[in-house]
């Protein structure tokens, strides 16, 4: 039995992972009293207990809980911000390469990425790595995301009886260019500059579906559809929880890409689309799958030496 404590259940991460796990016969998860939940003595504990634990809490309480850890065998698996572009973290998207993979079976500290930014760079890093994509590119994003990315408040609010008339049309955030996941974004995928990035919240409750479009003539060798196709084959080939579709979608997409599609499911569909001139590149999943509590799992069924998709909804 491995003990993993959840430091932060309460929140749409934490309660996921939560659901995911009690399920499981090879888990004893470990929890703490409401009214102890953010006393540092009472966490103190049930870190240095646990083989796992995982952070589900904003940046400042997420550095505040690794800094309670002595025990040199306790892993971390951070959900928030804090720690993903930092070098002594393992970044926890495993089918990126190799070294991804191992440094997240090897490691004791493992960030999360965020779910705007597992998609970009799900299309991003392969073509910068295949060098069909050079790191000046002048990358756009746009990404439609349903509303419980945004937390309890704003849950409350798009389910409220008296929910604004706003809150029923789709609406774009990030306004000023400095969304806390463009870091990561740039930092992940190897560019040398943040891109445009146009995320949109809709009137759904989970979903993800992010958009990069790319002009084929600015990139290295006038590379088609299918060349891009391949390379993505290629990349994600044997990653039980990545799909590449076959060009433009087929049957499953049809003449729109739904964002919902893959909503309670912890997988993910990469799919190009558009023409040899205009290349549409997607990526869909949900943002509570494998954009956040799904691929928490996946890094920590892999830093265990288990079957990544153990307990995951595929």
């Amino acid at each position: 039995m491995y003990k993993v404590f959840i430091d932060g259940k309460e929140g749409t991460t934490g309660l996921r992972i939560y659901d995911r796990l009690e399920k499981r016969n090879d888990i004893e998860l470990l929890t703490i009293s409401e009214e102890l939940r953010k006393d540092p003595t009472a966490k103190k504990e049930l870190i240095n207990s646990s083989d796992i634990t995982f952070l589900c809490l904003p940046d400042a309480a997420a550095i505040e809980s690794v800094g309670l850890v002595e025990n040199p065998n306790v892993k971390i698996i951070d959900a928030s911000t804090a720690h993903r572009t930092n070098p002594g973290w393992s970044y926890g998207f495993p089918e990126l390469s190799l070294e991804h993979f191992n440094s997240i079976k090897n490691g004791t500290r493992i960030a999360v990425p965020g779910c705007h930014a597992s998609g970009f760079i799900s299309l991003v890093y392969p073509l910068v790595a295949a060098g069909k994509l050079l790191p000046d590119y002048p990358l756009v994003c746009y990404s439609l995301t349903g509303y419980s990315g945004g937390g309890k408040k704003m849950i409350a609010e798009y389910e409220s009886p008296e929910k604004r008339e706003e809150l029923f049309s789709p609406r774009q955030y990030g306004l000023t260019q400095n969304h806390k996941h463009l870091r990561e974004m740039k930092a992940i995928a190897g560019l040398d500059f943040e891109p445009i990035f146009a995320p949109i919240v809709d009137d759904f409750y989970s979903g993800m579906l992010v958009s990069v479009p790319l002009y084929s003539h600015m990139l290295p060798g006038n590379p088609s559809m299918q060349d891009i196709l391949d390379i993505f084959a290629a990349a994600y080939d044997g990653k039980p929880l990545i799909k590449v579709l076959p060009l433009g979608g087929g049957d499953s997409v049809g003449a729109y890409m739904g964002s919902n599609n893959l909503a309670g499911k912890d997988t993910m569909e990469i799919v190009v689309a558009g023409n040899d001139d205009r290349i549409l590149l997607m990526s869909r999943f949900d943002n509570l799958g494998k954009g956040a509590s799904g691929a928490a799992i996946q890094c920590m069924n892999i830093a265990l030496g288990l079957d990544e998709t153990l307990g995951l909804e595929l």
